[in-house]
């Protein structure tokens, strides 16, 4: 199929080859990277990519706890996804699930030293991976513009482009 449109009003630019290139590799990278990065961690640690990204958030927070509808959103899930991980890694005794002081209804996951232990045994494989599949790929780009320009495309801020505890 050519990068010109079927029919649609004469205002809309086609994209060019290399544009179109870009549009078809992101597609995939978003469909497969999640999967090869689970792959590792589930082949080497026993644990799920959606497992260590609640425990690496709960990491980063200053106390090590989070509202489970905030944890729910800056992992990507429902929040009955996170309900059901949350208590697979409480039966695990990695995390906690405690009622908010402010807020009777609300519940806080809350990392357990247990869970921080995990993470830190996982992180060697975590960083592996990444190092492998993304940022060797990636050698000579500018990669502040490119983490700027993702976190653009995800409609984010930007703030999670700048540094932070774990170099992922």
């Amino acid at each position: 199929m050519s990068a010109t449109p079927l029919a649609g009003p004469a205002a809309v630019v086609p994209l060019s080859p290399e544009e179109e290139a870009v549009i078809r590799a992101l597609g995939r990278l978003m469909l497969v990277m999640p999967r090869v990065l689970d792959a590792d961690l589930q082949q080497e640690q026993r644990m799920s990519l959606s497992e260590y990204s609640v425990l690496r958030h709960l990491s980063e927070t200053e106390h090590g706890r989070m509202r489970m509808n905030e944890l729910a959103a800056a992992c990507d899930m429902s929040m009955s996804g996170m309900t059901r991980l949350a208590a697979k890694l409480e039966s695990q005794g990695h995390l906690r699930r405690v009622r908010c002081e402010n807020d009777a209804r609300g519940l806080n996951a809350v990392l357990t030293d247990s869970g921080l232990e995990r993470l830190r045994e996982a992180w060697p494989t975590h960083l592996r991976s990444v190092r492998s599949h993304i940022m060797d790929h990636l050698e000579g780009l500018d990669l502040r513009r490119l983490a700027t320009a993702l976190e653009a495309m995800a409609g984010g801020d930007g703030a999670s482009c700048q540094s932070s505890r774990h170099d992922d």
